[in-house]
């Protein structure tokens, strides 16, 4: 009988297991709305982040992003800085009658390597 048990314990887990999808981490904030949209961004939030968990992390600050119906604030976090790099926050871009978003996104300093980031500059 316990046998019988551990055998249906065991098919039972690898049958859940087999269901599991490892896939990697999505880019900051889960990517951004490449897409025009129509209705233009509220003003950015403001976020009381305190501070790092981890000394020398940098500040990250969130962003308005769109989920195909509206806005959505995507909170700010921290993050080990890249050396040589800057962090370029998201933005939105008015084109016309519509807006477009640009994706956050790491770029060399060009030996700016006071300042790792261009968001907050604190």
């Amino acid at each position: 009988m316990k046998t019988r048990v551990a055998s249906l314990a065991i098919g039972v887990l690898a049958l859940m297991l087999s269901a599991c999808v490892v896939a990697p981490v999505p880019p900051y904030g889960g990517g951004y709305y490449s897409d025009p949209v129509m209705v233009a961004p509220p003003a950015p939030r403001v976020e009381y982040y305190g501070a790092p968990p981890v000394v020398g992390q940098i500040w990250i600050n969130g962003f308005w992003n769109w989920n195909g119906r509206g806005h959505v604030w995507v909170p700010g976090r921290w993050e080990a800085p890249r050396p040589g790099y800057m962090w370029v926050p998201h933005r939105w871009e008015h084109d016309g009658r519509s807006w477009r978003q640009s994706g956050g996104h790491w770029q060399p300093d060009g030996g700016r390597h006071g300042n790792p980031h261009y968001g907050d500059r604190r």
